[in-house]
C-alpha cells in the first residue's frame, strides 16, 4: 500500500532528477533524465506506478538520517534478529567536484544493504512502471544484468543478489549476516540514440558520489545564524537545481495536495520567475556565487528577447514556455487526492509581479553585470517599460488565482519594486527622460498602494486595492523595501496577519486557506526581525524549523492542527524563506552593515 505520510520520505538528487524513498526502504518517486520526466516509479500518487523495495521480512524500527552535508541517505534497520543499514544515492559522474557536480550525472540510483550485526533476512521487490504507470516493461535477464525496456525508457539493474523475474516484477530473499555487503544499481538510458544504462559498482559510486557533495558544501561556507539549518536547506536548493542550465525548480513532485481529497494538485517540477528573486537571496546568502550567476544568466536565455507582449511567468527547466496542463487518470492520486496532473496551465497567466522579482535580481546582481551586455541591456530596460504599463492591470497574483484576476497589492508592491530597481540603475539603464518617468510611475505606484491598499475597517494592508480581505503575501512590503518594518501601519499589518491567519505559528495565505504556508511563516520572521521584535522573531524562526521532517525537509505547507506536511515535497520555495529568515535575523544582528538593495556579505566564500 502506499506509505503513510508525504514527510515519511527522504530526498535523493543528482543534478538532473530527483528520487524519493520512504522510511520503509521504498523508492516511490523517480523520474529520471529530468525533474518533469515520465516517472518509472510513481508509487507516491498510486499503489500500482511503480516502486523498489528493500526491506528486512518481519517487523523493524528505523532510524535514518543524510550522510554529513550531502543527500546521500542512510537507514538502519533494526529487528529482533540484527542490525542492518541502507545507503541510496543518486549517482554524481566520477570525480565530479565542487561546480562540476551533477552536470554530467549518469542517471544511476544506487543501493548498499550492508548487515551491522546478526542475521537479517531481506527482501527485495523492484516493480518499474514507465509514463506514469501506464506502462508494464518486459524484464529480461542477461549477463546477470535485469533490463526493462519499453516505450522510450529502459532500466537496467545489477544486483549481487539474483533477482526473479515475473509477470512485470521482480523479487529476490537474502540474508544480512553480521559484516555483509549487498549492493544493487540501477541505470536509466533513452531506448534509442544513446549508450545502454551504466550499472557502476555501488560502494565504489556511493564513496564518490558522498566526495562529490562535500566537496560543494565546503566551497559555501555561510557565517550567519543557524548556521545548520542554513547549510541543510542549502543543500536541498541545490538537489532542486537543474544543473545542466542552471534552473531551480519548485519542487520535485506532482500532485501532491494541499489539502487530502482536494482538487489543487499541481505539478510544481518547473521554474518560476515568481521565486527567482527569493532564490537568488537565498543562494547569495548561503555563499553561493557561481550558482548565482548561473541562475541570472538562465533567466536571460529562458526569456530571450522580449518585446511588449505578456511575458512568461514560468518556464521549463531547459527555458521551454509550453507546459499545457494534462490529467493522469489512470493515477488515483496520493491518498485518492485528484486530479493528478502534469504540465501546469498557470504559464498562461498575467503575473505582474514577476516585473519587480527579476528586476530585484537583477540589482543584487549589479556589480556582476558590469559591463551590461546588450542582451540584458534589452530585457531590463523592456521588464521596466512593462512595468510602467502593467501595474494598473488585474493579475492572477503570486497564489496563481485561476479563472479570475484582481488587483493585488503583492503585485503592486513588485511592479514599485521594477520601477525603483530601474531608477537605481539610472544611466546603465537610460538616459534622464526614462528615468524620469520610471520614477514617476514608481512614485504612482506607491502612492496608489499607500492609499488604496489599506483598510481602515481591518486596520492592515490588504490583499488587494480597495479590498477588505487579509492576505499573507502583503509581508513582502518591508522584505523588499517598499516600507519600512517599523512603520505604523506595517506593524499594524503584521500584527492583524498574525492575529487572523497565524496558528500555532503557522501562518495561512488567506482566511480559509486549508494550512499554513511555510514560506509565510518565514516572512513574518523576516518582518518582525526588521521591525524591531527579535526574541518574537527568533522564536518563531525555532519554532517553524522545528516542524521539519526528520532529515531536515519541508513541504509546501504545514496542517497546524496535526502537524502534517501538505504538498509537493520537498518545497524548494519553503528552504528559501529558511535561507533568507535566517540572513535577516543575522542582519540585525548588526543593523550598520544592512543593505536595502542586497544582502550583507555574513559569509566567507571559498573558490575551487
Amino acid at each position: 500500500m502506499q506509505s503513510g505520510q508525504i514527510s515519511d520520505h527522504g530526498f535523493l538528487a543528482d543534478g538532473r532528477s530527483a528520487a524519493l524513498v520512504d522510511r520503509f526502504g521504498s523508492v516511490n518517486w523517480w523520474c529520471p533524465g529530468r525533474f518533469d520526466a515520465p516517472s518509472v516509479f510513481g508509487r507516491l500518487l498510486d499503489e500500482g506506478a511503480g516502486h523498489w523495495s528493500i526491506q528486512p521480512e518481519g517487523e523493524f524500527t528505523i532510524e535514518r538520517c543524510y550522510l554529513d552535508d550531502t543527500l546521500v541517505l542512510r537507514t538502519v534497520f533494526r529487528t529482533g534478529r540484527g542490525e542492518v543499514a541502507l545507503t541510496d544515492a543518486l549517482a554524481f559522474e566520477p570525480g565530479a567536484r565542487g561546480h562540476d557536480i551533477g552536470m554530467r550525472s549518469p542517471q544511476v540510483l544506487v543501493r548498499s544493504v550492508r548487515s551491522l550485526s546478526g542475521e537479517v533476512p531481506m527482501r527485495v521487490n523492484y516493480r518499474p512502471r514507465f509514463e506514469y504507470g501506464r506502462v508494464t516493461a518486459y524484464l529480461l535477464e542477461r549477463d546477470g544484468v535485469l533490463e526493462a525496456t519499453a516505450g522510450a525508457a529502459r532500466l537496467a539493474l545489477r544486483g549481487s543478489v539474483r533477482l526473479h523475474p515475473d509477470d512485470g516484477e521482480a523479487t529476490a530473499t537474502f540474508t544480512a549476516r553480521a559484516g555483509s555487503v549487498h549492493n544493487f544499481s540501477l541505470g536509466y538510458a533513452p531506448t534509442y540514440d544513446a549508450p545502454p544504462p551504466e550499472v557502476p559498482d555501488a560502494d565504489r559510486t556511493i564513496d564518490d558520489t558522498v566526495a562529490g557533495w562535500r566537496s560543494w558544501t565546503q566551497q559555501h561556507e555561510y557565517q550567519g545564524c543557524y548556521a545548520e539549518q542554513v547549510r541543510r536547506s542549502a543543500l536541498v536548493v541545490q538537489g532542486m537545481t537543474y544543473r545542466p542550465s542552471g534552473a531551480v525548480v519548485a519542487s520535485a513532485t506532482t500532485s501532491l495536495p494541499e489539502k487530502l481529497g482536494g482538487a489543487r494538485n499541481y505539478d510544481y517540477r518547473y521554474v518560476w520567475v515568481r521565486d527567482f528573486t527569493l532564490t537568488l537571496r537565498a543562494l547569495w546568502r548561503s555563499a553561493c556565487f557561481d550558482e548565482v550567476q548561473r541562475q541570472f544568466a538562465w533567466l536571460g536565455r529562458a526569456m530571450g528577447r522580449i518585446s511588449d507582449g505578456p511575458v512568461p511567468i514560468m518556464y521549463g527547466v531547459q527555458g521551454e514556455r509550453d507546459l499545457t496542463e494534462h490529467r493522469l487518470d489512470q493515477l488515483a492520486g496520493y491518498r485518492d487526492s485528484q486530479p493528478v496532473l502534469i504540465g501546469n496551465d498557470a504559464w498562461r497567466q498575467r503575473q505582474t509581479d514577476i516585473f519587480g522579482e527579476a528586476m530585484d535580481a537583477a540589482w543584487l546582481m549589479r556589480d556582476k553585470l558590469e559591463p551590461m551586455d546588450p542582451e540584458v541591456y534589452h530585457l531590463l530596460r523592456v521588464l521596466a517599460d512593462q512595468a510602467m504599463v502593467d501595474w494598473k492591470l488585474p493579475d492572477a497574483g503570486m497564489w496563481e488565482e485561476r479563472g479570475v484576476q484582481h488587483h493585488h497589492v503583492s503585485s503592486k508592491v513588485q511592479c514599485w519594486v521594477a520601477l525603483d530597481r530601474a531608477v537605481r540603475f539610472g544611466e546603465q539603464l537610460g538616459g534622464p527622460q526614462d528615468v524620469a518617468r520610471w520614477a514617476a510611475a514608481r512614485d504612482e505606484v506607491r502612492a496608489t498602494v499607500l492609499e488604496r491598499g489599506w483598510s481602515d475597517r481591518l486596520q492592515a494592508y490588504t490583499g488587494s486595492l480597495d479590498g477588505d480581505d487579509l492576505d499573507a503575501s502583503v509581508l513582502v512590503m518591508p522584505l523588499v523595501g517598499f516600507l519600512r518594518a517599523d512603520d505604523p501601519r506595517m506593524v499594524a499589518t503584521v500584527r492583524a496577519v498574525e492575529q487572523r491567519l497565524s496558528h500555532d505559528g503557522l501562518l495561512r495565505r488567506w482566511d480559509g486557506d486549508p494550512a499554513g504556508f511555510v514560506i509565510c511563516s518565514f516572512w513574518l520572521v523576516g518582518c518582525l526581525a526588521l521591525g524591531g521584535q527579535r526574541e518574537r522573531a527568533h522564536e518563531l524562526f525555532r519554532q517553524l524549523a522545528g516542524r521539519v521532517n526528520d532529515l531536515g525537509l519541508f513541504a509546501e505547507q504545514i496542517d497546524p492542527l496535526t502537524g502534517e506536511q501538505l504538498g509537493n515535497f520537498p518545497q524548494a520555495f519553503s528552504h528559501i524563506g529558511l535561507i533568507n529568515a535566517a540572513g535577516q535575523l543575522t542582519d540585525v544582528q548588526d543593523p550598520t552593515e544592512r543593505d536595502r538593495g542586497m544582502p550583507p556579505p555574513h559569509f566567507t566564500p571559498t573558490r575551487s
